[in-house]
């Protein structure tokens, strides 16, 4: 994680519900700061009334995981989607990989057969939450500033804004990144990593954390294997060598080749949890 891309700090986001802000998390104020070293722990240094009295940072180390408290918060957003009877997934892919496209088809035709929610992470505007608006299922945008992840406490906030009682399955559209996403569990029970073929065969090999954490592999854009000489075999096998634990499909939301398949899967994983009905009878 670098100091760069924001990882470093938590910074304050915005959850938007049809258009409307809502829920700002503030975060820490600005003269607190966190420092991670290689193992993942922190240095917090402060400035103004916590300095040594004459305007000198004083600095503390804290000997625990930076990931600790995001974990405690996943667990609880986990203990709420089982109490809620609802199947979450986190979906994680490169920008443009396609997942608002999968979405966007996936409300359209599966709609019918479950209902259905979306947490939208972008770091600013509303462009992937108006696409899937509309489309009969709740959406909600959380807007990561400078952030370049979704965390726990991003998702418990953006879930205020959400009715789960009834839903069936919520998914989680992760910040397009395919490196710190794998680092903080949303409290789902599903990952699911997108590959589109236009990046190349290579990715699973060159980014191996977030696919090892992949319960599911989509390879996306299946439609532009030609186009872009992308060799499916060497593809598919790098997939299965970093990640042999997942399982792989292919789908193209363009022509809609490898849906059903992906639908089937979506029925797999609604039957792993309570029917609705017969949770709401006991």
């Amino acid at each position: 994680m670098c100091d760069a891309c924001g990882c470093n700090r938590e910074e304050p986001f915005a959850v938007h519900t049809d258009g409307r802000e809502s829920g700002d998390a503030g975060g820490h104020p600005g003269h607190v700061h966190v420092h991670r070293d290689a193992r993942g722990h922190a240095r917090v240094h402060t400035h103004g009334p916590g300095d040594d009295g004459g305007g000198n940072p004083r600095n503390v180390d804290v000997n625990r995981s930076v990931l600790e408290a995001n974990d405690r918060l996943a667990e609880q957003n986990r203990g709420f989607f089982r109490a809620k009877n609802v199947r979450v997934m986190n979906l994680v892919s490169s920008p443009g990989a396609g997942k608002t496209a999968l979405l966007e088809r996936t409300l359209a035709e599966f709609g019918d057969r479950a209902r259905m929610g979306v947490i939208v992470g972008d770091l600013a505007t509303e462009n992937d939450a108006r696409r899937l608006r509309g489309r009969g299922a709740e959406v909600v945008q959380v807007n990561t500033g400078s952030l370049c992840h979704l965390d726990a406490r991003m998702v418990m906030t953006a879930l205020e804004a959400v009715d789960l009682d009834g839903m069936d399955l919520l998914f989680i559209e992760n910040v397009g990144n395919l490196v710190c996403p794998s680092s903080f569990d949303l409290g789902e029970q599903l990952r699911v990593v997108l590959l589109s073929v236009p990046e190349g065969e290579d990715k699973p090999l060159k980014y191996p954390p977030v696919f090892k954490g992949a319960d599911l592999v989509l390879l996306t854009k299946t439609d532009l294997v030609e186009a872009v000489g992308f060799d499916r075999e060497c593809g598919v096998d790098n997939i299965r060598r970093i990640a042999p634990q997942a399982r792989i499909l292919e789908v193209s939301s363009r022509t809609g080749a490898g849906m059903e398949a992906w639908y089937r899967y979506l029925e797999e994983q609604g039957k792993a949890v309570e029917p609705h009905s017969a949770a709401r009878a006991h």
